[in-house]
């Protein structure tokens, strides 16, 4: 939440901004109305310098093609995504996941800000001085939630058609990827869990994270084992004592930075890591923190759907 000084200071630039007329848009005729959060939003004509504080957001404007100046770091590291860092090229940061530096978003000259779900009124108002504000209403864990996102931000965007186009390639490789599955995995043997390591112990994530039910849309059984509390992202952190209860034919295996692979490595050499099912039967699939626990959007998943597809390729149990 912003400090008095904080808002102080963004007012003082605010009041600043509004005097050279930079948060001033020319009244076009291309108008449209965006459900969000906080109520209906007007939006004038395609925005050309948009403004993310939501990985989602940024993932969805760049897949249509829109002007991204601006973005948070994600979770782990001091840049964006690795997978999306192509894409952005050298985008201004303005913050970090729960933090924005209000000052570089005035200095990215947004005509538009897409702004995460868990953004606060007092927060919204703030920004709402700089530019329109679109904070994602889309419900959080369900299996259809990147879509709906898609759809949301591509409207505030301008650029449905390209929504559309961006999503139904996403499920044409679904079905891809699940044909595969179906040809390749028995039956009996397609139950998974989804797992990132910290260096306080393995987290088992939740069957509503987006990752996870990418696994589920191609034929995955993912399970988090009942260790992930409702409404929350992931379990407690498990001791090594504890690591059966992860067991699953399948892990696919996240880690954030260093910290997180130093402690990943530590526990392979456990026997209790060894005696995981998934790890003597060679299908704990390595994939990245950032993609598989942080990231969504279309492009996140385009990027998750190529790790499945690898993983099972070089599968022939």
């Amino acid at each position: 939440m912003p400090t008095y000084r904080t808002l102080r200071l963004a007012g003082q630039l605010l009041a600043s901004l509004a005097l050279v007329g930079v948060s001033s848009l020319p009244v076009l005729a291309d108008s449209r109305h965006v459900d969000t959060t906080f109520g209906t939003v007007a939006i004038e004509g395609k925005p050309e310098r948009v403004v993310t504080l939501y990985e989602g957001a940024l993932d969805t404007a760049l897949a249509v093609n829109a002007n991204a100046v601006g973005a948070v770091i994600t979770r782990g590291d001091s840049d964006v995504a690795d997978y999306i860092k192509p894409q952005a090229g050298e985008i201004a940061i303005v913050g970090a996941p729960a933090e924005t530096n209000i000052e570089a978003v005035i200095a990215a000259r947004p005509d538009l800000i897409l702004a995460a779900p868990q953004t606060n009124e007092q927060q919204y108002q703030l920004l709402s001085r700089i530019a329109p504000v679109v904070v994602s209403n889309v419900p959080l864990f369900q299996a259809d939630s990147w879509e709906r996102e898609t759809r949301l931000f591509a409207k505030a965007l301008g650029r449905e058609a390209a929504g559309e186009r961006i999503i139904a390639r996403v499920r044409d490789r679904i079905n891809e990827v699940s044909q595969l599955l179906a040809a390749t995995i028995p039956a009996d043997q397609r139950d998974a869990t989804l797992v990132r390591w910290m260096p306080q112990g393995p987290l088992v994530m939740a069957e509503g994270l987006f990752s996870a039910s990418l696994l589920q849309a191609v034929g995955f059984e993912v399970t988090d084992n009942d260790l992930v509390k409702s409404g929350r992202p992931h379990s407690e952190p498990l001791s090594l004592e504890n690591l059966s209860r992860m067991d699953q034919t399948w892990v696919f295996l996240a880690t954030l930075n260093d910290d997180g692979n130093k402690a990943l490595e530590a526990a392979r050499q456990s026997p209790a890591f060894a005696r995981l099912n998934a790890v003597q039967e060679e299908r704990v699939v390595t994939v990245s923190g950032q993609l598989w626990t942080s990231a969504t959007g279309p492009l996140a998943a385009l990027a998750i759907l190529d790790d499945i597809e690898a993983a099972m390729s070089t599968s022939h149990r």
